[in-house]
């Protein structure tokens, strides 16, 4: 952990030589931050940095139109690197307090602490990562995943877990193929789509952002030919064939919930769920979304009123399992990410 640091301590100084020592701190608190995961990889963050606190702010240059209308899922991405600052924080030794106001500002306040101890889920940021290949089938034990579930529970968000083979898991698959079914036949939602996947090597490092093809599994192929693949591919049979592979391949599914549906509860349903992602990864568990069901609206109320949780909203839904690591996302260099 103190090497990783040491190295982006080094890098991050070359490139701000006239910044002090704080704000190098602060730029390293940002270079966690980032490695948040958001939809399409799309990266929707802002930081403006001031002498005892981070804002993070929508970026609503990336928003997903078509997919997230109502930029629920950019909320969460927010939530999601609010929490993985506030874990490189407490490895720098920073005390955090963190204030989210009614439209998505969010304030993480710095205090420099000898008493403050690291968060043993910091060294699980850099390792985390959404891993979309088919699973070795291997179930999670259930002492496992229990404890795991349970400490994540609050007031205001509960994970909800179901095993492969059971009644809520196959609703579930349900659930996401019918939303294949309709999101695939949307023309406007495959254009955004095809808008951010990166077809090959040349074209992901030059942009740092969106889906890549070596997350997809697929070879550095010129950029027509993959594109050309990846057109023939979306439609509602080949996705659901894909999906439905992975499914089965899977241990378990989990769905994040929250009892309010703003965008206060959006963020703090990213920070758990961050705190959820890199305490699975923490046991060797991977992970992919399957949130075709949580962002169409006519099947989220469907979940909502069919599945055992108590009507509480769907936010994300995940499957979990044991695979082989899987490349990782490109990222934006941390100059991009600051706001001027």
């Amino acid at each position: 952990m103190k090497k990783r640091i040491i190295i982006i301590w080094f890098l991050i100084n070359c490139c701000f030589m006239n910044k002090n020592a704080q704000n190098s701190d602060y730029l390293q608190m940002v270079s966690y931050a980032i490695k948040a995961p958001s939809g399409h990889n799309a990266q929707p963050w802002l930081f403006e940095l001031h002498n005892d606190k981070i804002i993070i702010l929508p970026n609503f240059a990336k928003t997903l139109p078509a997919v997230d209308p109502n930029n629920r899922e950019l909320f969460i991405s927010l939530g999601c690197a609010a929490e993985n600052l506030c874990l490189a924080a407490s490895a720098l030794q920073y005390s955090t307090t963190v204030n989210v106001d009614s439209i998505g500002s969010i304030s993480v306040h710095l205090q420099k602490s000898d008493d403050v101890t690291p968060d043993t889920l910091f060294d699980q940021i850099e390792n985390r990562q959404t891993n979309k290949s088919v699973y070795n089938g291997k179930k999670i034990s259930d002492e496992t995943l229990s404890k795991i579930v349970q400490q994540m529970q609050t007031d205001k968000n509960n994970i909800y877990s179901w095993a492969k083979n059971t009644a809520e898991f196959e609703q579930l698959t349900d659930f996401v193929l019918q939303g294949n079914l309709l999101q695939m036949n949307d023309k406007a939602f495959k254009e955004e789509l095809l808008s951010w996947i990166r077809f090959n090597k040349k074209h992901s490092e030059n942009t740092k952002d969106g889906i890549s093809y070596a997350v997809m599994g697929a070879p550095d192929l010129p950029k027509s030919i993959t594109k050309t693949i990846v057109k023939f591919a979306l439609n509602p049979k080949s996705q659901n064939k894909t999906d439905l592979k992975k499914i089965n391949s899977s241990s378990h599914l989990l769905l994040l919930t929250s009892r309010e549906n703003d965008i206060v509860s959006w963020i703090a349903t990213g920070r758990i769920l961050q705190r959820l992602l890199l305490t699975l990864t923490q046991n060797d568990i991977a992970t992919a979304y399957l949130n075709q069901p949580c962002e169409l609206e006519e099947l989220n109320t469907k979940m909502q009123t069919q599945l055992p949780i108590d009507r509480q909203k769907p936010q994300i839904l995940l499957r979990i399992g044991y695979a082989k690591p899987m490349p990782y996302s490109k990222r934006k260099a941390i100059p991009e990410v600051i706001k001027k």
